[in-house]
């Protein structure tokens, strides 16, 4: 079992969240998540983060075309770990997953960025993950391969080979182009165990071209 050593005690998570929507996009806890911040109200609520606990909340609209969109119920803090600004006043940062959350409620606040209440409760276990989840690597090689080559993707195979079960799962569902249910469904599943089953599922899916219907 892996500890995550950016995550805070459970007890100390705060009561109100900033939150990053971003249509298409997946953290996960232990993930490390780059962005590219340009907006100004993102600006802003990078800056207080960084002032602050250096928490964001990323989750995903239900309509990206929506000019103020719902949000689904569940996403993921990140915590800053890296922050830099660019000549042009861009910020670059990287997150690195720590708890997810459910949205009790969003909060009326004069920001230029919206603000929720989270509910951690039932994400208290996403401080550790299990590094050796039983996948049968030489399955998943040959099912990776072909989804690759599908995607026109490139894959340092030495590098996949030495990462233990749980982070290469977690890297994995990050950066493949699995659709925003797929990711959504990636993200919510309960335990690290259900995740990969669901990860090598959805690479058969994509493989054989059968695409997973939208779950919300």
């Amino acid at each position: 079992m892996e500890h995550n050593p950016y995550a805070q005690d459970f007890e100390s998570l705060p009561q109100t969240l900033p939150v990053f929507p971003l249509s298409n996009a997946l953290l996960l806890p232990m993930g490390h998540l780059p962005l590219n911040i340009f907006e100004p109200r993102y600006k802003q609520m990078v800056e207080e983060a960084i002032a602050g606990n250096r928490l964001i909340g990323m989750i995903q609209p239900q309509d990206p075309s929506a000019e103020i969109p719902a949000l689904l119920k569940t996403g993921c803090a990140g915590k800053i770990i890296e922050f830099s600004e660019t000549p042009d006043g861009r910020y670059l940062i990287k997150l690195c997953g720590v708890y997810r959350f459910h949205i009790v409620q969003e909060l009326a606040a004069p920001k230029l960025y919206r603000i929720v209440q989270p509910d951690w409760s039932t994400f208290q276990n996403d401080i550790n993950a299990f590094t050796c989840l039983n996948l049968n690597r030489d399955t998943l090689h040959t099912t990776l391969k072909a989804y690759f080559e599908k995607h026109e993707m490139n894959c340092d195979w030495a590098a996949i080979e030495g990462v233990p079960d749980g982070k290469l799962i977690t890297c994995l569902s990050m950066v493949c182009p699995f659709n925003p249910a797929e990711k959504q469904a990636l993200l919510e599943a309960p335990c690290c165990k259900t995740r990969a089953e669901m990860f090598m599922t959805l690479l058969e899916l994509a493989v054989h071209e059968r695409p997973l219907k939208s779950c919300h």
